[in-house]
C-alpha cells in the first residue's frame, strides 16, 4: 500500500512527524508538504509563479519533498510529477486545529485531502483540537486506528474523510460520531489598531458558535469530545435551487 502525506502546517510541524510514525509501518509513506504554514489557504493553488522543491530530512525520521506551495499544490504535483506511481491513499495532516464546520471551506488542511479525491483516491485529513497540551503522537494513534479501518472498508476512489480529534488533556476520546458538517456561522469579529503610519489594521478574531446551535453535527461531536467523522464531497451545486433558478426570467439574448 502507497500512502501520500501531506499538510498545511508545513513539512517540518509535529503533526506530520507524528503521522508520518503512526503509518509507516503500514504501507509505503511519502511525504509531499509546504515549505511553509499554509493555514487557512483553503484550496489554492499556485499558477502566477514556478514552486520550488527540494528534498529534505527531518528530524531523522522521514525525507520527503518540500514545495514552495500550497497543501493542494503539493498534492497535485506529487500526483503529476514526483510520485513513481499514484498513492493507494492520501492523508492530510495532523492540522494542528481543528477543520469543523465552515472551517472546511477555509481550510488547506482539507484541501490537501480533497484534491487527492480529486483524482481519485480515496483520501482523508485529519485535525486537533487546540489545547494546552498537543498531544500528536496519541492523536496520531487515534489516526492510525481510524484509517486502518478506512482502508478495511475499501472506500470508492474519491471518497474524503474529515477527522476532526477532540482535546486529549483530559484523556482518550468518548468514541467515534459519523455526523454531517456544520453550517453554523463562525462567531467572527475584527480587533482595529492603528500602525505607525497612521492606517487602520484588522485582527480577525472569533469563536466557535454555541453548542445548541448546532446539534448533530462534526461540532457538537468535538465539543462532547467525540471525534468526529465526516465524508465530504466537492460539488457545490445548489440542486434544490437549480430548477427554481431555471424557471427566473431571465433575458432571451443580448443584442
Amino acid at each position: 500500500m502507497r500512502i501520500l502525506l501531506t499538510n498545511d502546517d508545513g513539512i517540518l510541524a509535529p503533526g506530520i512527524e507524528a503521522l508520518y510514525r503512526a503509518l509507516e509501518n503500514l504501507g509505503r509513506v511519502e511525504v509531499v508538504a509546504p515549505d511553509t504554514t499554509q493555514s487557512a489557504i483553503a484550496h489554492a493553488i499556485t499558477v502566477l509563479a514556478p514552486m520550488a522543491a527540494h528534498r529534505v530530512l527531518v528530524n531523522n525520521t522521514f525525507e520527503g519533498w518540500s514545495i514552495d506551495g500550497r497543501p493542494a499544490d503539493c498534492v497535485k504535483l506529487a500526483m503529476l510529477e514526483l510520485l513513481e506511481r499514484r498513492p493507494d491513499f492520501v492523508v492530510s495532516g495532523i492540522n494542528a486545529g481543528i477543520n469543523t464546520g465552515i472551517n472546511v471551506l477555509y481550510s488547506g488542511t482539507v484541501a490537501g485531502a480533497a484534491e487527492g479525491a480529486f483524482f481519485g483516491v480515496p483520501s482523508m485529513a485529519i485535525s486537533l483540537e487546540l489545547s494546552e497540551n498537543l498531544d500528536f503522537q496519541r492523536a496520531a494513534r487515534i489516526a492510525r486506528i481510524i484509517f486502518k479501518h478506512y482502508v478495511a472498508a475499501q472506500p470508492p476512489p474519491g471518497t474524503c474523510l474529515n477527522v476532526n480529534i477532540p482535546a486529549l488533556d483530559d484523556g482518550w476520546p468518548k468514541g467515534i460520531r459519523v455526523c454531517p458538517q456544520g453550517v453554523v456561522p463562525m462567531n467572527d469579529k475584527y480587533h482595529k489598531q492603528i500602525d505607525p503610519r497612521g492606517r487602520p489594521i484588522f485582527w480577525l478574531d472569533g469563536a466557535m458558535p454555541d453548542q445548541d446551535t448546532c446539534p448533530d453535527t462534526d461540532l457538537e461531536a468535538v465539543m462532547e469530545r467525540y471525534v468526529a467523522i465526516t465524508p465530504l464531497k466537492f460539488d457545490v451545486t445548489d440542486r434544490e435551487m437549480l430548477p427554481k433558478v431555471a424557471q427566473w426570467d431571465w433575458p432571451e439574448g443580448f443584442e
